[in-house]
């Protein structure tokens, strides 16, 4: 494949669609493959390994509305509430004392199901045969930035992930005319308080700048009859309610349209923004293909006329994402070179991408939720409204210890002090990464230059020298036979490189 390709949109040749480029697609549409994954989709070729990753009817297990409790955070009923105002006219400490303490009850049980939500999720994430989907679920959970610790209420956290997975691979237009009716992003931005004549700004403001339009497409005075629309647009317990009496029903321009808007109003009136279409394929093209500048005038030319294409494709496609991703996933720019290997696994990435490339034991869920968190992504709870910076934010000296540390856990069952308890009845054994190379070729996976050279091209792709060197020198030192000992060695060793933690 030549190193230099015009970013276009004109899907790849299929003779050019090979080991190297189906890795690449594992990766990056979802949390890579096993050796036996990556070669059915070379078999496949490119055209069938997209529309099988975009297959929303492959059967899985699905989660259901009652999959946790729903009542943990309900309001108090009308009585709890007259015996509250009750006790406190009579300035009644002990039940008052006792209402505090089962607010806080409540509270602790809401955090443990929190947990338990962030475990449900990472385990979809490895088991789920659809990758794409919760791939995507990813990217609007850091796209669609809401945080447990402002709201509060982990069902809310829940349904919203639903919601994310339900127009994972959908219609974004569709996606956004339920966020604004979501309750989780109506807390987290306080739009449960807004009303007719002291409108909340937080939700019309952050829909446009980091939700639709980015910073420059939009005005002070659209946030402000934004902000309008979005009047009485709240919720009670777990479903969207709209107040009619609390909504601002007057006239209102915005984005250059009048109208007595209501909520609905002002995201169509986005949705019409040519740069609304341009804004989400350029937040598609940093998730999926590299990193480009937030301004468009810092950008390669080249690529902000790729940008812009994807983003006519996605006004075109009425907002489907489907069509649109099959577009972006097949195209030849996907698969330069210069795309390749260039993005730094997000921490969800690396740990997930370790379970379902190399196969290795879960072993404990919360021991790899606490390590995501330490690496910097702990679901549920993004930074900010901003979501993650990702790319080179995920890399420094403390963060690079626990992603070793993490590797070493998942290969070994070894932690920083001691071992998992579990360690020797899950024994990884890597057998199954060289069984393809022993069906090509019977005798290969004995053979320690070939068995390094599969296992460098499947976990990094194009390993540098010095890293062939180093690895052949360590089979070498421990009596030349890769045997699975020595191959989780190899391993170990290939997950402490730098090119390790990219994809």
């Amino acid at each position: 494949m030549p190193d230099r390709l015009e970013p276009t949109l004109k899907p790849i040749k299929q003779g050019r669609f090979g080991y190297v480029q189906a890795r690449h697609l594992l990766w990056r549409a979802g949390f890579g493959g096993t050796p036996t994954q990556v070669q059915t989709l070379v078999d496949w070729g490119a055209e069938k390994s997209v529309d099988h990753l975009l297959d929303d009817q492959i059967p899985f297990r699905a989660d259901s509305a009652d999959s946790f409790d729903a009542e943990i955070m309900r309001p108090p009923t009308d009585d709890e509430r007259l015996q509250y105002r009750a006790a406190l006219e009579r300035r009644d400490e002990n039940t008052l004392a006792r209402f505090r303490a089962e607010r806080q009850r409540r509270q602790v049980r809401d955090r443990a199901q929190m947990r338990e939500v962030q475990s449900w999720w990472l385990t979809r994430m490895i088991e789920s045969p659809k990758p794409l989907e919760e791939k995507m679920t990813l990217f609007w959970h850091g796209h669609f930035a809401t945080g447990y610790r402002t709201i509060e209420d982990s069902y809310h956290m829940y349904m919203q992930n639903r919601l994310f997975r339900r127009y994972a691979l959908g219609n974004f237009g569709d996606l956004v005319f339920r966020i604004i009716r979501d309750p989780a992003m109506l807390a987290y931005l306080d739009n449960n308080d807004s009303r007719k004549g002291k409108p909340n700004e937080n939700l019309a403001r952050e829909l446009m700048e980091l939700f639709t339009l980015g910073v420059g497409n939009y005005s002070e005075h659209d946030i402000k009859e934004g902000a309008r629309a979005l009047t009485g647009y709240t919720f009670e317990h777990n479903r969207f309610v709209f107040r009619a009496d609390d909504h601002d029903g007057g006239a209102k321009t915005i984005l250059g349209r009048s109208g007595e808007f209501d909520g609905d109003g002002f995201v169509t009136a986005i949705l019409g923004q040519r740069a609304c279409s341009r804004f989400i394929a350029w937040k598609l093209y940093r998730f999926f293909v590299g990193r480009t500048p937030y301004e468009e005038s810092d950008r390669d030319p080249s690529v902000r006329r790729f940008v812009r294409e994807l983003g006519d494709e996605l006004l075109g496609a009425r907002y489907e994402l489907r069509p649109v991703l099959r577009r972006l996933l097949l195209s030849e720019h996907f698969y330069d070179s210069r795309v390749m290997g260039e993005l730094i696994k997000s921490p969800g990435e690396l740990v997930v991408g370790a379970v379902r490339s190399l196969h290795t034991p879960v072993r404990d869920l919360s021991i790899l939720l606490d390590a995501m968190d330490l690496m910097g992504q702990n679901l549920f709870q993004p930074p900010s409204v901003k979501g993650w910076d990702g790319g080179r934010s995920w890399i420094n000296t403390s963060t690079l210890y626990v992603r070793q540390n993490i590797m070493s856990f998942l290969l070994t069952g070894k932690k920083p002090h001691g071992y998992d308890a579990m360690a020797e009845v899950e024994r990884y054994d890597p057998s199954d990464l060289l069984r393809p190379l022993a069906s090509a070729e019977p005798g290969a996976e004995r053979d320690p230059r070939r068995a390094v050279d599969y296992l460098l091209r499947h976990t990094i792709g194009d390993a540098p020298d010095d890293a062939r060197a180093t690895l052949l020198a360590f089979v070498d030192e421990h009596g030349g036979v890769p045997t699975p000992e020595i191959i989780t060695g190899v391993l170990l060793l290939i997950s402490a490189m730098p090119e390790y933690q990219l994809c």
